[in-house]
């Protein structure tokens, strides 16, 4: 399995060389190629990837919104999602159903809810090839039945937002928003997941690389002895 991270920054003004465009995920499998997430700063660039398919975990613009004018091969998403992107000209709609396994280039994905938005339901990804397993979340609170997303899976791919302070919000008895990445490690170490890769980039971690920052999450790893790595754009990631 070979994991292209396309782009790694969140729905945030800052950009730098090494984060520019928008979280996307390209995962591919014997030649073959399945792209996670197409938002708005790929808007006429799809092509360019030459994907089989794009699967959306949910509906924010920096998820979605590089798919308004259409896709070049089928999309991939929730109810939820397809009711944001109800408008767009997408002329192959497949719809994920949570907890469905689903075969697609080889490669076996399903799809956990996740708390992320109240307006805009998410799920993460868990994705299987050959005997690799890993999971991708770039937005999220918590994910419902976390021990079976997890499970078994080598590498956990998560959200960047924030990497300590909470940016969870409530809403009555509703929780949206960010966990941060020191929780996320935590995850990991309570699931037995060996490492984890840092991916939608707050401004935190886009501003901050040069600052410390980095060190920072390193120093999170090692406390729960996880490894761990923040994704850029263009980054490779081979599990053989």
């Amino acid at each position: 399995m070979k994991l292209t991270f396309l782009g790694t920054r969140g729905y945030i003004e800052p950009r730098t060389e090494r984060h520019a465009m928008h979280s996307s995920l390209a995962v591919s499998y014997r030649g073959r190629k399945v792209v996670i997430d197409c938002g708005e700063d790929w808007l006429g660039r799809l092509s360019d990837w030459r994907p089989e398919a794009v699967l959306i975990t949910h509906g924010h613009p920096d998820h979605a919104f590089g798919l308004k004018e259409g896709a070049p091969c089928p999309v991939h998403a929730t109810a939820e999602s397809w009711e944001t992107m109800e408008s767009f000209p997408i002329a192959e709609r497949r719809v994920v159903r949570a907890r469905e396994p689903f075969d697609l280039c080889g490669m076996t994905f399903e799809a956990f809810p996740v708390q992320h938005s109240i307006r805009a339901p998410a799920v993460g990804y868990r994705i299987g090839a050959g005997r690799r397993t890993v999971f991708y979340v770039p937005d999220l609170v918590y994910i419902q039945d976390r021990a079976a997303a997890l499970a078994g899976c080598s590498l956990y791919i998560g959200d960047g937002a924030t990497v300590s302070a909470s940016m969870v919000r409530r809403d009555g008895d509703r929780l949206f928003g960010h966990t941060p990445v020191r929780t996320q490690l935590t995850w990991c170490r309570k699931e037995g997941v060996p490492k984890m890769i840092v991916t939608h980039c707050g401004s935190g971690i886009v501003t901050g690389e040069e600052e410390g920052v980095l060190e920072e999450i390193r120093q999170f790893a090692r406390e729960r002895k996880v490894d761990v790595e923040v994704a850029y754009d263009g980054m490779e990631v081979v599990l053989r």
